[in-house]
């Protein structure tokens, strides 16, 4: 008789066992419906985007020659390109040039520093030019009599991708520039658009 009872506690005891170990491998492998639990390795903070050379918005304040803000830009990336949206004060009334120059530098009073156009193509000068446009070569604004502005552009050649073609991110950066003229979007090398009146530094 107590042969059976040893027995019959055995099996109790080896089923007890057995179990204990698969709650164990639930536990470690899955949730408490058997389901595998995700693995979020890939998704923890650290991780680098693809787009992480691509800027989101860039902010840009132009300055008049007495070095007084008149202006802020603000681009972002576009399906094509860089759209610019433009916000301005103080500034004379009337049609006014308006570009991207090849050099990220704004020295007042007359802002020569920027360079020349930015023009990574090579094109000439103008949307209404056979060969053009510059790459850097935006639409006119109007500036309203009371010296306001607001404007959006687009840089359709251009991309705000640190590694893209055409990218603003040139090694001696680009610029904003607002002439006191209207471009006439043909006469080489900038339009006739006249003196730089404010400047801004893209990415500064």
């Amino acid at each position: 008789m107590k042969r059976w009872v040893m027995i019959v506690f055995a099996l109790i005891f080896a089923t007890v066992l057995t179990a204990c170990g698969n709650a164990e491998n639930e536990t470690d492998t899955g949730n408490e419906n058997g389901a595998p639990i995700e693995d979020d390795t890939n998704n923890e903070e650290g991780v680098e985007d693809p787009n992480a050379t691509a800027e989101e918005e860039v902010l840009v304040s132009l300055q008049n020659p007495e070095g007084e803000v008149v202006g802020t830009a603000t681009l972002t990336p576009a399906d094509s390109g860089v759209d610019i949206k433009l916000e301005g004060e103080n500034l004379p009334p009337g049609t006014k040039g308006f570009h991207i120059h090849e050099v990220g530098q704004c020295d007042p009073p007359d802002f020569e520093s920027a360079g020349s156009h930015y023009n990574p193509t090579n094109d000439e000068h103008g949307f209404d030019h056979s060969d053009g446009p510059h790459a850097g070569d935006l639409e006119n604004i109007e500036v309203a009599e009371d010296g306001t502005v607001t404007a959006e552009v687009t840089a359709d050649m251009l991309t705000l991708d640190k590694e893209g073609e055409n990218t603003l991110y040139t090694e001696e950066g680009t610029a904003l520039v607002i002439h006191s003229e209207a471009d006439d979007y043909t006469s080489q090398p900038a339009g006739d658009a006249g003196d730089r009146i404010a400047c801004g530094v893209i990415g500064e």
